[in-house]
């Protein structure tokens, strides 16, 4: 699993906003900003999978493209071998994704969806199977170094936050998907806290997950521990776009 892409940092819990709501917006327009750019969300245009064994060559992926496209290089694990797969992403800083955007819904801020939950580490690396989007019912296995848990609207949950290069990225589903909010459900980084032991979820700043933006995105669905019961009306909905341009989702 690569670095979630295009998705600024958020303040840590030790440091709250001197007016969340404030704060919030400002990262609204971050994350605009953000999946707008060059290499962001809505910038991917492909990702090319290469033969077995093969490595990209991006001097030769490169050449002849225009000025406004970016190559970069991503591996993962081939489902069936095992062994490493190596791949070319092109991102379009003019792709039509982009001009027509228009913006993402959200919820209001509610600051009763700022939630402090325990958290309790796992020693060694314990590994937890994800469902993702494009693999046809297959899963991956990510790093979960430690469990979750908080009470919401009187039920216990026991949630499992992957490591997202160094961050604790949540993908969790609730009864809003596919209604209000993104069908395969939202992403949400945990916040630390000065206390190893506790944690903060602002649903406010929960978010869509790349593959909402682009088709050509993998992205990890939730398991069954993170899928809530009640409707988490906060955080992101939908992108929206001009002119009758159909979102890839």
């Amino acid at each position: 699993m690569t670095r979630t892409p295009a998705t600024p940092d958020q303040p840590t819990a030790d440091q709250p906003p001197a007016d969340p709501a404030a704060a919030w917006e400002d990262w609204r327009a971050r994350r605009r900003r953000s999946v707008t750019s060059a290499t962001g969300n809505l910038a991917l245009v492909e990702t090319r999978w290469l033969p077995a064994g093969e490595r990209p060559d991006l001097d030769a992926a490169r050449a002849g493209q225009p000025e406004h496209v970016t190559v970069t290089a991503l591996a993962r694990t081939d489902l069936v071998t095992g062994e490493p797969e190596h791949g070319l992403r092109f991102w379009d800083a003019q792709s039509p994704a982009i001009r027509h955007f228009e913006r993402v819904d959200a919820f209001p801020y509610d600051p009763a969806w700022v939630l402090e939950a325990s958290y309790h580490p796992v020693p060694g690396a314990r590994r937890v199977a994800f469902e993702h989007i494009r693999d046809n019912g297959g899963t991956r296995d990510l790093v979960v170094p430690g469990d979750i848990a908080l009470t919401v609207d009187g039920r216990d949950y026991t949630l499992s936050a992957f490591d997202d290069d160094g961050t604790l990225l949540l993908v969790f589903g609730d009864p809003t998907n596919g209604d209000t909010t993104y069908g395969a459900g939202r992403f949400l980084f945990v916040e630390r806290t000065a206390d190893p032991g506790r944690v903060r979820l602002d649903f406010n700043r929960a978010f869509v997950p790349p593959c909402g933006f682009s088709d050509q995105y993998n992205c990890p669905m939730p398991p069954r521990q993170n899928r809530f019961h009640l409707p988490v009306e906060a955080g992101e909905q939908r992108p929206v776009f001009r002119d009758g341009f159909l979102a890839q989702h």
